[in-house]
């Protein structure tokens, strides 16, 4: 890289100009729905309601108009009522227009009436065309009447738009801070820097490849949110191990020598790194839910994009600097040696009382995983969506015209031979209050629609039991599916996916540290201390989420559950990152051992050589994450907590306590490996 980094530098040029040109489009142009358990019974009855009833399925946009005044009869509101039907007019993502019908979408007093906009096109579509009509549509407000879309096209609509600015917002808050602690930790502007013009690259492609992947399988918006998080944390977390190595290595040699030494000890390390976090996030593409499966993909491809760049750019920037990398010092970094004397005296500590340091960390760890026995998860609840938003304003003012299950009606679909019986049963279902009469097929096919709307409100915990009685009591020829089916029945396919996706994680977690290290105990170990910094992370989260301490501190009001995707998928985040450290760390201490050959050389030089690095890496990324904890809209702010107090346990219980613990208890046996092992395995060496 060195050797050729015009070409390196050029190379990348083009690539950053080409995907540069696609990535400003990538919020636009990238998928808003996908919340869905594919093939489950409630996408079948969205499909067939879609096709048969004039997209008159969960995907339709639904139009609040009201008055405290005027009736749905006067003039003024039918004049409204047409103006709304006006803005879906030619256009073909938007199917029939059904006005207000007495007895089930205008209120018992007159002063409500809701609109129907069947969806003639696919979920991501939908969030789309709301996105372009929504403001049209709240324009209508005005001379006391006033008009909502609602809906779950129009909910995530304006879920995903309330996500995005918060994302942006931390991350614009982050980068300062980033930069700052960067600093602090190289002592130089110009080593600093470097992270920072990585992550740049890593994110700039990421979002040009989203959106070109976009345009083969629908991407989800949340798949970028994500991506430039972790392309932010982790490509700093690399750079800071290769430029952390290279200053030291630049001591003894020319640049193009040190690079070389670099990339032959550290290099090694990043790659198992990198390789231990796309083989985490690739269990999550398991779960069928395409946002769950494409937020996965958003990840690993910012995180490919980072690795690359850690391999190629770095080292050929790292090689034209030489000396340079040192420019802009601060006066204490011309003191500053690889090997940090006070992570040496700090390992020696862990030396000499291995026992109370044990105790402690492991204490304090279990102490707080213990809450996660009690965790419960459910699906978002309109809550998560701002107070100021039209979609919750239709919302409240639909719970409160029609009763609290309106939002969220169950939608049946049956062969209409078995219509009446269906509307009999379900009439007699507990917790169902009103099913509408059945509604034959608008093309004349042998299919049936009923509306069985539920007495509580769709994100309440009954709702789970309403849907399985309906389910058990409807004929075997009647599917129930609507909204709250959807997300309960995503909810259940990541609930029974969640055992194999974890179950995946860790023995492939298990299986990369051994073919690393070549050293099955310390292997084994590394990987059940990262378990347990995960059920700590969850532990806390169902203390502040589910719980409620800290709510009025952090601002947000918690709904009784952690959002339905957080245990699958920030179980794939949270152990990605605790095997980043744990590879940064045990590496390390591997090479001094293959040195040495002595296993207290190993843990206190291990500690002293990757100590401030793992400390720095920690701080960027905790720093990093809960930016996001100040952001309003309760997702980001959930994630942001959960990733951030991860990073925090881990690297300082886990990485500079307790796993160095591990290693002085063990001794030569964390280094053992059985001949036959010896022979299966590559040979990967990291001392130079």
């Amino acid at each position: 890289m060195v050797a050729r980094r015009r070409w390196v530098f050029g190379i990348w040029l083009i690539a950053l100009v080409a995907l540069g040109s696609a990535a400003p489009s990538v919020f636009s142009s990238l998928a808003g729905a996908g919340w869905q358990a594919n093939g489950s019974e409630s996408v079948q009855v969205r499909e067939l309601a879609q096709q048969h009833f004039g997209g008159n399925s969960s995907a339709a946009v639904q139009v609040v108009v009201h008055s405290d005044t005027a009736t749905i009869e006067d003039a003024a509101m039918q004049q409204t009522l047409t103006d709304v039907a006006a803005v879906f007019d030619g256009d073909t993502r938007f199917g029939e227009v059904i006005a207000p019908q007495p007895g089930m979408t205008i209120s018992p007093d007159g002063h409500t009436g809701i609109l129907i906009a069947g969806a003639n096109a696919s979920t991501d579509d939908m969030v789309k065309a709301v996105d372009e009509v929504k403001g049209e549509l709240t324009e209508l407000s005005g001379d006391g009447i006033e008009v909502y879309p609602t809906g779950s096209s129009a909910l995530w609509s304006d879920f995903n738009k309330a996500n995005h600015d918060a994302m942006i917002q931390a991350e614009l808050f982050s980068w300062p801070v980033t930069l700052a602690i960067m600093v602090l930790a190289f002592g130089s502007l110009v080593a600093a820097g470097l992270p920072l013009l990585l992550t740049v690259a890593g994110l700039v492609a990421s979002a040009g490849g989203l959106v070109l992947l976009n345009g083969v399988t629908p991407i989800s918006v949340w798949a970028m949110n994500f991506a430039m998080m972790f392309a932010l944390a982790l490509g700093i977390d690399y750079a800071l191990f290769i430029v952390a190595r290279f200053r030291d290595a630049l001591r003894n040699a020319d640049p193009r020598a040190a690079v070389a030494e670099t990339m032959d000890t550290a290099g090694k390390a990043v790659v198992l790194s990198g390789l231990t976090v796309l083989v985490s996030l690739s269990a999550v593409l398991l779960v069928p839910a395409p946002a769950v499966r494409t937020m996965a993909v958003g990840i690993m491809l910012a995180v490919t994009f980072v690795l690359i760049a850690t391999m190629t750019l770095l080292p050929a920037t790292l090689g034209a600097l030489g000396s340079k990398v040192n420019a802009a010092s601060l006066p204490y970094a011309k003191r500053q040696q690889h090997r940090s004397p006070k992570f040496a005296a700090w390992g020696e500590l862990l030396h000499k009382h291995p026992w109370p340091f044990a105790l402690v960390s492991v204490g304090i760890l279990i102490a707080l995983a213990l809450p996660v026995l009690g965790l419960k998860v459910a699906m978002p609840s309109i809550a998560v969506v701002p107070e100021d938003a039209p979609v919750r304003q239709g919302y409240e003012l639909v719970q409160a015209q029609f009763g609290a299950g309106a939002p969220g009606a169950l939608q049946i679909v049956v062969p209409s031979a078995d219509a009446a019986a269906t509307a009999t049963a379900a009439s007699t279902v507990d917790g169902i209050s009103m099913v509408t009469p059945p509604q034959p097929a608008a093309d004349g096919s042998n299919y049936s629609l009923l509306q069985a709307l539920p007495a509580v409100d769709p994100s309440d915990e009954r709702m789970g039991t309403i849907l399985g009685d309906l389910r058990a009591e409807l004929p075997e020829s009647a599917l129930v599916g609507g909204a709250p089916a959807e997300n309960l029945d995503l909810q259940q396919a990541l609930n029974d996916y969640l055992p194999l996706v974890i179950g995946i994680i860790l023995a492939l977690g298990f299986v990369l540290l051994l073919v690393a290290l070549q050293a099955p105990l310390i292997a084994i170990l590394g990987t059940a201390v990262s378990l347990l910094s995960t059920a700590a992370a969850f532990g806390v989260a169902k203390l502040i989420f589910q719980d409620g301490h800290g709510a009025s501190l952090l601002g947000f009001t918690p709904q009784g559950f952690l959002d339905g995707w957080g245990p699958v998928f920030f179980f794939a985040m949270i152990f990605a990152i605790a095997m980043d450290y744990t590879v940064f760390l045990l590496a390390t201490a591997k090479e001094h051992y293959e040195k040495t050959g002595d296993p207290k050389a190993a843990q206190v030089d291990g500690l002293a050589h990757s100590g401030r690095v793992i400390f720095a890496a920690a701080a960027v990324m905790v720093a990093v994450f809960f930016t996001f904890a100040l952001s309003d809209p309760l997702p980001p702010k959930e994630m942001g907590i959960i990733l951030g107090v991860a990073v925090l346990l881990d690297a300082f219980l886990i990485r500079l306590i307790l796993l160095p613990v591990l290693l002085r208890l063990t001794g030569r046996a964390a280094w053992w490996s059985p001949a036959w092992l010896c022979k299966v395995l590559p040979s990967i060496s990291f001392s130079h």
